[in-house]
């Protein structure tokens, strides 16, 4: 068994805020993350799969079908996008870098799955300081 990773990444923009509180709480809890005008991230997507190794290809995925997956699925829906208006995967789901990547796997699990490997981890970068991992569940 071996663990391979792809990388991509997607610009963003996506507010923190719960309806169902003031202004003033939201504000206490999610900071500049809850600006009334949005706030965008340059995310890197980092999705790793296992398998085993193909004898005759020396693969245990071809990463040009994993990168074409990705893009098709999760990228080309993301980038240059609003997480809390534009994403339909991400519809009524508060846009945090976790639920992001939750989201993510979703989307990517019965793609990869088709390929000759497992969808073994989602990590995504928010920010080069802040990153969520994401193992299923």
């Amino acid at each position: 068994m071996i663990h391979i990773t792809r990388r991509e990444h997607f610009n963003a923009a996506h507010k923190l805020h719960n309806a169902n509180w003031s202004e003033e709480k939201n504000n206490e809890i999610f900071g500049k993350c809850s600006n009334p005008n949005w706030h965008g991230h340059n995310y890197l997507l980092y999705v790793t799969v296992k398998g085993n190794v193909n004898s005759d290809t020396g693969y245990s995925v071809n990463l040009k079908d994993l990168s074409l997956i990705i893009r098709k699925h999760i990228t080309d829906k993301l980038d240059h996008k609003n997480l809390n208006l534009d994403v339909d995967f991400m519809k009524g789901i508060m846009p945090s870098t976790e639920n992001v990547a939750i989201a993510i796997w979703k989307e990517l699990l019965p793609h990869v799955n088709n390929l000759d490997c497992k969808l073994h981890c989602v990590k995504l970068f928010e920010t080069e300081n802040n990153y969520v991992e994401y193992f299923g569940e």
